[in-house]
């Protein structure tokens, strides 16, 4: 997806001050990926909190409710994208969508991309999409997910 449609997408986003379950639909449907995937990475990153950080070993930094990682802020700022626009959570839903379509290019619509939403490695990346689907099992089997 060309870059200029993602800062587009996300001032609408910002702008239309929807609310953030709004902002996963959209986001899913605009970048083409799973929104209950981008629901189960918010409520594993960050419990759906917008202004959460963290502070990695490797000294980099994760932002917002979908924990970008400050190794894309570089990325993000050449399209005008802030690291701290990424506090607002349709914001940081909007990249979230937009960096797992890059791992779903990648790796197709599979696990694997999910996992390498966190990492590439191999050892993190299936760990990570282990605790994500275990997470929206744990939705459909309440009836959350129908």
């Amino acid at each position: 997806m060309p870059s200029r449609h993602l800062i587009a997408c996300l001032a609408l986003a910002a702008c239309t001050n929807a609310a953030s379950a709004d902002c996963f639909d959209s986001a899913a449907a605009y970048h083409r990926v799973n929104p209950w995937v981008l629901r189960a990475i918010a409520h594993g990153e960050a419990k759906y909190n917008p202004h959460a950080v963290a502070r990695n070993q490797d000294r980099s930094v994760d932002v917002g409710m979908m924990q970008i990682n400050s190794i894309h802020f570089p990325e993000l700022q050449r399209h005008g994208i802030a690291p701290s626009a990424l506090y607002d959570p349709c914001t940081s839903i909007f990249v979230a969508a937009w960096h797992l379509r890059k791992k779903v290019d990648k790796h197709g619509n599979t696990w694997k991309a999910v996992g390498a939403y966190h990492s590439e490695t191999p050892q993190h990346r299936d760990s990570y999409a282990e605790r994500i689907k275990r997470t929206i099992d744990g939705w459909i089997k309440a009836g959350h997910i129908r």
